[in-house]
């Protein structure tokens, strides 16, 4: 065959000038360092006005522009207006902050760029270093399986998938559930965080299969209610298959009696499915291990290494008691993946069959790096150090004549609200609604918020190792004097 005559132009994305970037890279790091030195010098949070909105709308980039202006541009209409979770004040929701170590892991990571599906690559015994690292940690089982994920959403869902095919009674994932007997429920508490329930969804359940269970007065699970419930479900003809107990529930911190979950699945042949996205780490202090007595024995467990393991998202863990079950939910051998005994695709390692992604990012280096770098030890008093200064949070909550803790403090996760008295409950919902927004675009701190028995509570979650007492007492002296000024302002 005759070649062509014309050139060939062949471009690739490296840079033209090594030198250059090589410049710029190190400005980026060293801009992004002193970002993270001076964090306390700059406003928690705060709102990305019009105009920045307004450049952030661009039309398509056709040819190429200079890398500088458009680092210029990050500086200036994206770094400021963040979500903030970097912050020392920053309590919202459960939201970790990461760490310098963690952001050069993630550079590492990316020049890399595996895709840890499988085949031949270091990558994949990294993780399966993290994954048992995870097990120790938690006592679980040395022989179990796992899988790093994006997050404690997906990790139940990989975790309730498994259950689910595990204990349909037929083959599910061959016939699929039109094929079921008899209708699978599955019970957690009213306190069990959203997920939960979108994994029911997103596993074809329905949301009428998740028995949402009483909890009592320290947002525990109601055991006889819930052995009441199966008991009835029984008899209705359907078929229990799993109870989620909760290591940390995301509005107070309660943990469910796991030691009693354990033995009531026992008892009931039920699977026993910890959501422990932030609350199993309570494991590695030896002052709070005792709070996660009985996740050991479950048969899966669902964790978040982003949050109370300060690590850069995403990252979280599934691990499944059973590694048969585990791998028989999810494995596909298609010819285009087929095993080989030498080369690229010999690995004995394929992480792509124990969940839901071919595509998967090397999430392991960041832990494998931050674990060997600061040692359990140290995770477990920052752990202790966060519990502490929520129980100082709220003995100073408790102390304030004029706030009001709403909920028991067990863990990280302190409720309050401003309540000056003599006022009802409605007024005194929307005073607080607007205290929290006035405390997050003031930049002075940014707790989240919740609703406890029909009061709208402030929500402080401690998972941030930036934190010092300090920072817990500008909150309460601001929520006092900002819940004064609001009251006033609506003649409450």
């Amino acid at each position: 065959m005759e070649l062509p005559t014309t050139e060939i132009s062949e471009e690739s994305l490296d840079p033209q000038d090594w030198r250059a970037l090589r410049q710029l890279g190190h400005r980026m790091l060293d801009d992004m360092f002193d970002y993270l030195q001076d964090i306390r010098q700059r406003p928690v949070w705060q709102p990305a006005p019009a105009d920045v909105k307004s450049r952030l709308k661009k039309p398509l980039p056709l040819e190429p522009q200079p890398l500088e202006s458009i680092y210029q541009d990050f500086l200036e209409n994206i770094l400021p207006y963040s979500l903030g979770n970097p912050h020392p004040r920053f309590w919202g929701w459960v939201i970790g902050n990461g760490s310098a170590t963690g952001m050069l892991a993630e550079m590492l990571t990316a020049a890399i760029n595996s895709n840890l599906f499988g085949g031949n690559q270091v990558g994949s015994y990294v993780e399966a270093q993290v994954i048992d690292w995870v097990k120790q940690m938690l006592g679980f089982p040395a022989g179990a399986s796992g899988i790093l994920v994006s997050g404690a959403s997906m990790a139940n869902l990989v975790c309730l998938a498994v259950a689910r095919n595990s204990e349909a009674g037929f083959d599910l994932r061959r016939q699929g559930l039109q094929a079921a007997p008899a209708r699978l429920v599955l019970y957690a508490s009213r306190e069990t965080h959203s997920c939960i329930k979108r994994a029911v969804q997103l596993l074809g359940l329905g949301d009428e299969a998740l028995r949402l269970i009483p909890v009592n007065a320290d947002y525990q699970i109601e055991l006889d209610a819930l052995r009441e419930t199966i008991a009835s479900d029984r008899w209705l003809g359907l078929r229990p298959f799993c109870v989620v107990g909760n290591a940390g529930t995301v509005n107070t911190g309660a943990f469910d009696d796991l030691q009693a979950l354990a033995e009531l699945c026992q008892q009931e042949e039920l699977w026993f499915h910890v959501d422990g996205a932030f609350g199993s780490l309570a494991a590695l202090s030896p002052r709070l291990r005792h709070l996660t007595d009985g996740m050991e024995r479950a048969d899966s467990v669902a964790l978040d290494l982003h949050k109370w393991m300060y690590m850069p998202y995403e990252i979280a863990c599934a691990l499944v008691r059973d590694p048969v079950a585990h791998r028989n939910t999810f494995a596909e051998n298609p010819n285009y993946l087929a095993r080989a005994e030498r080369g690229l695709a010999s690995g004995s390692l394929w992480p792509s069959e124990l969940g839901p992604q071919l595509s998967r990012g090397f999430r392991a280096l960041k832990a494998w790096m931050l674990i060997r770098e600061n040692g359990i030890n140290k995770y477990a008093g920052l752990v202790e150090q966060n519990v502490s200064q929520a129980g100082y949070l709220a003995h100073c909550i408790d102390a304030h004549p004029a706030l009001e803790r709403l909920a028991p403090a067990p863990l990280n996760i302190v409720c309050f609200r401003y309540n000056p008295g003599g006022l009802e409950e409605a007024a005194l919902n929307r005073l607080n609604q607007e205290l929290l927004i006035r405390l997050q675009e003031s930049g002075a701190a940014a707790p989240s918020s919740t609703t406890l028995g029909g009061r709208f509570a402030i929500r402080v979650a401690n998972s941030n190792h930036r934190s010092r007492k300090e920072d817990f007492d500008a909150l309460v002296e601001a929520a006092a004097r900002t819940g004064k000024q609001v009251a006033e302002e609506m003649a409450l």
